[in-house]
């Protein structure tokens, strides 16, 4: 029986670093590769190599100047003026040797995902190193050189002639995927966050709508700071539901930053694990409802490499594969002692998080009654 899910994974995603003390930090795709192996959950019949995208793919969203700036810069013939003009050499985006072509692998892996479950017969293709969603057409932007899935979007659009939803549950807003099909009525955009009030990029309102033909087809929901899992996981049931009934796609593209956990550095979301069992869960399931099973997944932001994102990301692979069961195991000590001389913290010995890992939110019931005011509000297109 062929295997309905495909891991992509190459060394070559590695080598996106922009240094030792950058928060972005692709060792976490190792990590969490090894975490679901010694789980005995990821075997070697369902690992594809990814690829490096040609310049053709880029060119299917990023100008080619911006793309020729990049490749300066990877060179070491970057100029002062490429972090205002192209967003590159700025502390958020620094420069780094071989930075183009090390993006352009992250690219690869994306349309490798898209051929595998478009051409290949697959269900569902994960690909960890993917999800970098704040790219924009010719400018780098929150750690994100190429936009690896407003490519694969464009790719799938013009190779397969499908309609795509794109979902992003990264605690920043889609900003870079939502702006290339703004006004594209065959993409539909929809972006769970952290309000922009309190978090870069400071985008993704509930006024954000789509113009011209894509007028009705992007749709945000920004959470209230310290909003926890139960007001999370309901705002992400209630619209993924309503907006795909509404938008009938063929395939579903979910962008799974881990970054709304409470123990992620960069922001201000109180989310524990159960929040990322839910994510995946009703993924999978609309995917098989509504798009005959066909679901590509990405990775994103995530900035506590040790303790959430290979347990989030794992998990991801885990619904992906029918084997959230395994949840109820410990971590393999195998892979404790592995990493622990690694981490610099105490690595968790279990899937859940206890229940006491932040203080009470004395502001819980405000917080929650403001979210679902939002969901309200972002729905009320297509619910009148």
């Amino acid at each position: 029986m062929m295997e309905e899910s495909a891991f992509i994974y190459s060394p070559e995603q590695l080598n996106y670093k922009f240094s030792n003390e950058h928060p972005f930090n692709q060792k976490r795709l190792i990590i969490t590769k090894d975490l679901l192996i010694k789980l005995n959950a990821l075997h070697s019949n369902q690992i594809f190599p990814a690829r490096m995208a040609t310049d053709e793919e880029l060119l299917l969203i990023h100008d080619k100047e911006y793309i020729e700036a990049v490749k300066a810069a990877s060179l070491g013939k970057g100029r002062s003026s490429f972090a205002m003009t192209y967003g590159i050499g700025t502390e958020d985006t620094p420069i780094f040797t071989h930075m183009h072509e090390a993006a352009a692998w992250l690219v690869g892996g994306t349309l490798t995902a898209a051929d595998l479950v478009f051409e290949h017969g697959y269900k569902h293709a994960l690909n960890l190193g993917g999800g970098l969603h704040h790219g924009f057409r010719g400018k780098a932007s929150g750690f994100c050189v190429y936009n690896d899935s407003s490519i694969a979007i464009q790719y799938i659009r013009n190779k397969y002639k499908a309609k795509v939803l794109y979902v992003d549950t990264d605690a920043h807003h889609g900003d870079g995927v939502q702006w290339a099909f703004y006004d594209d009525p065959n993409v539909c955009t929809f972006s769970i966050h952290e309000s922009g009030r309190f978090l870069f990029p400071g985008t993704g309102n509930v006024n954000e709508r789509g113009q011209g033909e894509g007028d009705g087809f992007s749709f945000n929901i920004p959470l209230e700071a310290f909003t926890e899992d139960d007001s999370f996981i309901d705002a992400y049931r209630t619209a993924f539901r309503e907006i795909i009934k509404y938008f009938q796609p063929d395939v579903i593209l979910t962008q799974n930053g881990a970054d709304s956990h409470y123990f992620d550095p960069l922001t201000h979301l109180c989310s524990t694990i159960r929040t990322y069992i839910e994510i995946p869960k009703i993924a999978h399931e609309l995917a098989h409802e509504y798009c005959e099973g066909r679901w590509i997944a990405v990775g994103g932001g995530g900035y506590d490499i040790w303790r959430v994102v290979p347990r989030a990301w794992g998990i991801l692979w885990l619904a992906m594969t029918n084997q959230l069961s395994l949840i109820n195991r410990p971590i393999p000590k195998g892979w404790l002692k592995q990493w622990e001389l690694d981490a610099n913290v105490s690595l968790p010995t279990q899937w859940l998080d206890t229940p006491s890992i932040y203080p009470e939110i004395s502001r819980k019931e405000i917080i929650n009654q403001k979210n679902k005011r939002t969901v309200q509000n972002a729905l009320k297109p297509i619910l009148g």
